[in-house]
């Protein structure tokens, strides 16, 4: 061995990066993009498979139940676009829910205190939250909700609802 050579040896934990995850609000599919931009441009992700116009990043990859549908906030958890499940589990098709408070437009109230302001404000994912679920036709349903928060500057919200 050379004079100033190391042996490869195995990584202190601390020298890995944090590989990022994301997940396409519309289509599910799940997928890693080291730089967070599309190719050489400064265009955010978009998602490969079926085009939607962008992706949300996860601290950890992240695996949607079957028929999970999620619904993508701004950070004032307003309703800014939907993906497939929605309309299956609740009835409202998107133009139905553009703008409008997350929690309010399907009624849902939980055993905490709002989850989703929480997931904003703190930065924080709230997970597993048992939560009940009106749907278009008055419905109610019980549901699991995930709430990841954006961690981007521009806020916003990641809500995943599944049947419970």
């Amino acid at each position: 061995m050379r004079a100033g050579c190391r042996r490869p040896g195995p990584r202190p934990l601390g020298s890995i990066a944090r590989v990022p995850y994301f997940i396409c609000p519309h289509c599910r599919r799940r997928s890693v993009d080291h730089d967070r931009r599309e190719g050489l441009t400064a265009r955010a992700v978009g998602c490969p498979h079926c085009g939607f116009g962008f992706l949300f990043e996860l601290l950890d990859d992240y695996y949607p139940a079957p028929g999970t549908g999620f619904v993508v906030c701004d950070k004032d958890c307003r309703v800014i676009a939907t993906g497939q499940g929605v309309f299956e589990l609740t009835g409202f098709r998107e133009q139905d829910l553009l703008g409008q408070d997350v929690m309010e437009v399907f009624g849902m109230n939980g055993d905490d205190q709002n989850p989703a302001h929480v997931a904003v404000e703190w930065g924080v994912r709230q997970l597993d939250k048992r939560a009940s679920l009106r749907t278009r036709s008055g419905v109610t349903k019980p549901v699991r909700v995930d709430f990841f928060p954006a961690y981007d500057e521009d806020g916003g919200l990641l809500v995943a609802l599944t049947p419970a």
